[in-house]
Order: structure tokens, then sequence, then C-alpha cells
């Protein structure tokens, strides 16, 4: 006989670790004994880091217990979770001994004398371990690149706590953490147990942040598994950072707009409407206008985006390049302009523009292309 007790289901404990909650796993111990009873004391090595509850007490013959490891973080001196995560290095010993007679309502009632090994044989288990969970565990790991302890930390989590979509303490989910690390890898472990694509976070969607960081793996994996491009579009954002690349793989994947979107120039793909409007109620062309990216804006034109499309206060993409200040932009755009931008007074009348915010020099270079004098 090597034990009297066993500890079910296995030796391991898992304790889901979140800021401001109760920090606990639960245990099993099973009397093997037939005939006897037995006393347990279950022992953590650090005590000031847990507490156990029962900590002592009575089996009868093959009856269980379950125990409660509470995990304590020493605030505010210590941070809330260990250094070593997710497999503790803590060390707990499971003493148990015979005791003829004795009745299993002692809990945490044993006297220590019980457990000296000069009068009663004492088996002692220092097989149990800390597994530990949770959002703070995982952004950590997520945070350190570490692609095989999260596939652990999320195959160990409760289903019903759907922990790929937690948060770190600054409310960022895992995957706007794993695409702001450019981790493709961690992305789609994170898409295998589910996390949600469309969760924001501080106000962009994980398809806008792939953009902002040009992440064009990353994008094709959302964009695989369903990601929505509509909102304040991941399109506007691939414009402003002048990311052709990233902007054809949104186009490609069925960038959002305007329902009716119009196919002038007959250059639009299936399913691909360039034409979405931000918060602001700019385009992507106009975005990509005002930034500079001139291949942006010759790639939204090919893919027939609307030129002579206005904002709430009027602006067009070509207002847009004017502020800007280059006047290639002006050209390339100008050279699609089927209809003219009007009206030719008040505060968007495009030589007015110009004539605010250019140098004097090229004011009648622009009225020349525009007006065509």
């Amino acid at each position: 006989m090597d034990r009297l007790v066993k500890l079910e289901p296995s030796n391991q404990v898992v304790i889901r670790i979140e800021p401001g909650q109760r920090c606990y796993g639960v245990l099993t111990l099973r009397n093997v004994m037939y005939t006897m009873p037995v006393a347990f004391r279950v022992l953590p090595l650090n005590q000031a880091r847990f507490t156990i509850r029962p900590q002592t007490g009575i089996l009868a013959p093959l009856s269980t217990l379950r125990i409660e490891i509470t995990y304590l973080p020493q605030q505010p001196t210590v941070p809330l979770i260990p250094d070593c995560v997710p497999r503790s290095d803590d060390c707990f010993y499971v003493d148990s001994v015979v005791c003829v007679g004795a009745t299993s309502s002692a809990l945490d009632a044993v006297p220590a004398s019980w457990f000296n090994a000069k009068k009663k044989q004492v088996f002692t288990d220092s097989g149990l371990r800390i597994f530990y969970t949770g959002s703070a565990v995982l952004a950590r790991l997520i945070e350190d690149g570490e692609m095989e302890k999260v596939r652990e930390v999320l195959e160990q989590s409760d289903p019903d706590w759907h922990a790929a979509d937690s948060t770190d303490a600054h409310g960022r989910t895992l995957l706007q953490l794993a695409i702001a690390r450019g981790r493709a890898d961690l992305v789609q472990l994170l898409i295998e147990f589910s996390a949600d694509v469309e969760a924001a976070s501080q106000g962009r969607s994980p398809l806008e942040a792939a953009a902002a960081y040009g992440q064009t793996i990353i994008a094709e994996l959302l964009l695989a598994r369903g990601a929505s491009t509509g909102g304040d579009t991941p399109l506007h954002v691939a414009a402003a950072a002048g990311d052709e690349v990233m902007a054809r793989l949104l186009i490609a994947g069925g960038c959002a707009g305007l329902k009716d979107a119009r196919n002038r120039a007959g250059a639009i793909e299936i399913g691909a409407a360039v034409d979405g409007r931000d918060g602001s109620g700019w385009t992507a062309l106009m975005m990509a206008g005002f930034k500079g990216w001139m291949e942006v804006i010759r790639l939204l034109l090919a893919k027939g985006a609307q030129i002579d499309a206005r904002d709430e206060e009027g602006y067009t993409a070509l207002h847009c390049a004017v502020e800007a200040g280059t006047q290639s932009m002006w050209q390339i755009l100008i050279g699609y302009l089927d209809l003219f931008l009007g009206p030719v007074s008040g505060p968007n009348n495009f030589p007015l523009l110009a004539d605010k915010c250019l140098h004097k020099q090229n004011i009648e270079n622009i009225h020349m292309i525009v007006l065509g004098i």
C-alpha cells in the first residue's frame, strides 16, 4: 500500500485569477481504504500565498471530500499573478494517516501530532500542483509570445467562460494584443478557440487593428473567419496608412461600403464596394487623398470609387488632395473626374479652397487644371 487518499480528478488544481475576484480551485480527496477512516492534512509550503479549506479532516472509508485552495495575491507590493505561469512552482504536501475509531466530523480539528511519523505511519503525497488560468495570465502569455502555454491555458479554461475573448487590465482583447505583436500564429490559435473577431478594443475592431499595423496575413485570417469590414472601415485605415497591399486584400475580401455605391467605371469586382463612410463621412478615397498616398488612390479609382462623393461639409476627395498639397494627386483625381465639383461659390468652391490652402505660386496651375483655363 503506497497511499491512503487519492487526488481527483487529478493532482492538478486549476485556479482562475481575475482582478477583484476570489481566486480558487477545487480538489477532491478520496479515501481509498475499504474499512478504515483516514485523517488528512493539506499543507502549502508557502502558507502566505494560499489558504486551504478544510485543511485537515477525517474521511470515512471510500468517502470523498471537496477541498478549496484559494490563491492570495499579496497586493499591492506583489503583482496579481505570480512569476511562474501557467504551471505554479509552489509545493504542497498531502499527509494522511489511518485513524481507527475516528469520526468524519472533525474538519479542521485534527491535531498536528497525528501526523508525527514517530507515532504513526504517515503517508505524504507531494504531487499536488497548481495550474493558473484567467485573463491576466493569458494577457501576459500573449505579450510574452508563449504559444504553447497560451494553448494550455485555453484548453484548461472553463468553456463557459470563453477565455479566448478575455481582456487585459486596459481592456485590450487577446486578439488585439496578438495583432499588435504581429503574431499570426497566436491569432490563428485564438480563432481556433472561437475568439470573437468582431470584438472592439479601444474603439477599433481586430481587422482595423490588422490594417493599421499592416498585418496582411492576420487580416486574411480574420477575413476567412468572417470578420466584418463595415463601420469605420479597415479600408479607411489602410488608405490612411498608404498600404496598397492591405487595401487590395480588403477590397478582394468584399470590403464594406455604401450599398448604393456606383459602378460608373465598370471596375468594381463582385462583392467589393469601396465607398464606405467613416464616422466623419469620409470615404477611403478622401482619406487617401488627404494623406497623399497616390498608389492607393489609383487602386481605389481603378476599383470604381466614387470620386465626387462628398462628406458632411461638402468636401470631395479632390478637396482633400488639395489640402495635402501634392499636384500629382490632383491630376490623378481630375483624370477620373466626370462631374464638375461645384458649387461655383461658397466655402467649398475649389478655386477658393486652393487660394486658402496653397502657396500663391501653385494657384494658377490649380485653376488651369480644374477649370480648364
